[in-house]
């Protein structure tokens, strides 16, 4: 009928956000080692279960161990050669990477990515289950998270 409104389709004309490559923020959670650059959060684009940005580790440099709260992480490498770095069965895991490689990082697991080239720096880009980027620094990897403890007594998902 013309001229009627479909209140089930308002939501298909929400506005759409734009952060240009040169127009990203460092008014995020932060990292010794490593610099974080936001892109879309809930302060920037209005946005309800998502975070994404961009993460710079310097050659040579090797990030503070951290893990990022509830929120489940997806990485792309997009230059360099980043290592993720963490504990399995109390012994430190390694995994090296190269540009196209995508890592997942679980809730609350504590890491840290390293960059054992002397020249080149490594980008990977950063997609969070979560509209801001949580970050919580830690002394080491061995470190107490307790939020670990009731997912470790969880089953294992499908591998």
């Amino acid at each position: 009928m013309e001229g009627s409104h479909d209140p089930g389709t308002a939501a298909w004309h929400l506005r759409l956000h734009h952060t240009g490559h040169d127009a990203l923020s460092e008014d995020t959670a932060q990292t010794p080692g490593m610099r974080r650059y936001e892109a879309i959060s809930g302060a920037r684009t209005g946005s309800r279960k998502l975070w994404m940005g961009r993460t710079h580790v310097g050659p040579g440099m090797v990030s503070a161990d951290h893990h990022h709260g509830e929120a489940e992480t997806g990485i792309y490498v997009v230059s360099g050669h980043p290592v993720f770095v963490f504990l399995e069965d109390g012994a430190e895991r390694r995994i090296e990477t190269e540009p196209g490689d995508y890592m997942y990082v679980p809730p609350y697991v504590p890491h840290r990515e390293e960059n054992p080239s002397p020249d080149e720096e490594a980008v990977v880009v950063i997609a969070r289950s979560t509209q801001e980027g949580i970050v919580i620094n830690l002394p080491s990897l061995r470190a107490h998270v307790p939020e670990l403890d009731a997912l470790a007594a969880a089953p294992e998902p499908p591998a």
